[in-house]
C-alpha cells in the first residue's frame, strides 16, 4: 500500500463510522418520536436512511478491503460481487430519487402551505416511494442480468464494470447514459427547480418582514441603539438562513455525485487509462453523501435535535424537570440559610434594648402609686 491508498482507506473507514452512527440515530429518532412518523417527509427520510445504512454495511466495507488487499477482489465469488454490485446500483439510484421526492415535498409545503395536507398525503408518499423502488430495480436488474456488474479496479468496489461490458459495446453505452440521465441529471434538475422556487418564496416573505421591521424601527424613536442593531442583525440572518439551507441541499448533492458521474461518462468514451487514485476519490465522495444526508435532512432540524436530547437524558437517567427542580431547591435552601443567618441578629438586638425599658417603667409606676397617700 502506498500513501494514497492509506489515506483513502482512512477516509473510507471514517465515512463508514460516521454514516453508521448518524443514520442509526436518525432511525432511532424516527421510531421513538410519533410526531415524526406522522409526517409525510418522514417516509422519504426513512427510505433514504435505509439505503444509506445498507450501503454502509455492504459496499463500503468491500471497498475498504479492496484498498487494503492487493490480490484478487474482495467480493469473494463472482455471485457475491454481483449481488454487491446490484445493491450499489439500486441503493445509489434509490437515494437520489428520495432526495428528489423530499425536494418536491418541501416545494409543495412552501408554495402551497394551506393546501399542503390535501396535496401530499401518506398515500401519495407511498406511491412516490413505489416509483423510486421500481425505477431502481429496473436499472439494477438489467445490469445484473446482462453481467455488467463486477469488481472494478478503478473504483476498488463491486459496481458497474465497463471491462465486463466490452462485448456489449453500444448497448452498455446507451444503458449508462440513460441510467445517469434518469437518476443523477433528473434529480439535479428537480432539486434546482424546486429549491430555487422555495428560495424565491422565502425571500419574498423576508422582504415583507423587513418592511414591517423598518417601519416599526422608524416609529419607535426612543428605542435604544443596541436593540435597533439587534433587529437589523436578525433581519440580515433571516435573509441568509434560507440561502444557506438551499445551498447545502444542492451543494452536497453536486459535490458528492458529480465527480463520480463525470468519471463514469469519461470512462465510456476514452480509451486511455484513468488514474485509480482519482477513481477511488470520486467513489469516496459518492459514499460521503450517505454520511452527510442525516445531518442535511434530519439531525440539524429542531424536531430531531429535541428528540436526541430527550433520548440522551433518558439514557443518562436524568430529565430537564428534575434538573430544574433541583436548581430551585438549591436556590431555596440558599435563601433559607441566608435568612437564618440574619434573623437572630434582628431578633436579639431589639430584645436587649426594649425589654429592660418595658420592665422598668411599670415598676416605677407601681411604686409611686403605692407611696401616694390615700384620701379619706
Amino acid at each position: 500500500m502506498d500513501a494514497a491508498d492509506i489515506v483513502a482507506s482512512v477516509l473510507v473507514l471514517g465515512i463508514i463510522v460516521v454514516s453508521l452512527l448518524s443514520n442509526v440515530v436518525v432511525l432511532i429518532c424516527f421510531l421513538y418520536n410519533p410526531e415524526i412518523r406522522k409526517q409525510v417527509p418522514g417516509l422519504f427520510i426513512l427510505n433514504l436512511t435505509f439505503c444509506n445504512l445498507l450501503l454502509s454495511v455492504s459496499n463500503m466495507p468491500l471497498t475498504l478491503i479492496g484498498l487494503i488487499t492487493t490480490t484478487g477482489h474482495p467480493g469473494g465469488s463472482s455471485i457475491a460481487c454481483q449481488i454487491v454490485g446490484f445493491l450499489d446500483t439500486f441503493l445509489t439510484t434509490n437515494s437520489m430519487l428520495s432526495m428528489a421526492a423530499l425536494s418536491i415535498d418541501r416545494w409543495v409545503a412552501v408554495v402551497f402551505p394551506l393546501s399542503y395536507h390535501s396535496r401530499i398525503r401518506h398515500r401519495d408518499a407511498v406511491m412516490a416511494l413505489g416509483y423510486t423502488w421500481i425505477h431502481s430495480l429496473c436499472f439494477s436488474t438489467v445490469a445484473t442480468c446482462r453481467s455488467w456488474v463486477g469488481y472494478n479496479h478503478l473504483y476498488a468496489s463491486c459496481t458497474l464494470c465497463s471491462v465486463r461490458a466490452k462485448g456489449a459495446g453500444l448497448q452498455f453505452i446507451v444503458f449508462s447514459l440513460a441510467f445517469h440521465s434518469l437518476t443523477f441529471l433528473l434529480t439535479l434538475i428537480v432539486l434546482c427547480l424546486t429549491y430555487l422556487k422555495v428560495l424565491k418564496v422565502a425571500r419574498f416573505h423576508c422582504k415583507r418582514i423587513d418592511v414591517i421591521t423598518m417601519q416599526t424601527l422608524v416609529l419607535l424613536v426612543d428605542i435604544h441603539p443596541s436593540v435597533r442593531q439587534k433587529c437589523l442583525d436578525e433581519q440580515k440572518r433571516r435573509r441568509q438562513r434560507a440561502t444557506k439551507k438551499i445551498s447545502t441541499f444542492i451543494g452536497t448533492f453536486v459535490v458528492c455525485f458529480t465527480p463520480y458521474v463525470i468519471t463514469r461518462i469519461v470512462e465510456l468514451f476514452t480509451a486511455g487509462p484513468i488514474s485509480p487514485h482519482w477513481g477511488v476519490l470520486s467513489k469516496c465522495l459518492a459514499y460521503s453523501k450517505a454520511a452527510s444526508d442525516p445531518f442535511v435532512y434530519s439531525l440539524l432540524r429542531h424536531q430531531y435535535r429535541k428528540t436526541c436530547s430527550l433520548l440522551a437524558n433518558k439514557v443518562l437517567k436524568r430529565s430537564p424537570l428534575n434538573s430544574s427542580s433541583r436548581r430551585t431547591e438549591n436556590n431555596t435552601a440558599r435563601s433559607n440559610t441566608n435568612a437564618n443567618d440574619v434573623r437572630p441578629q434582628n431578633d436579639v438586638r431589639p430584645q436587649n434594648d426594649v425589654r429592660p425599658q418595658n420592665d422598668v417603667r411599670p415598676q416605677n409606676d407601681v411604686q409611686l402609686s403605692n407611696n401616694k397617700p390615700l384620701e379619706p
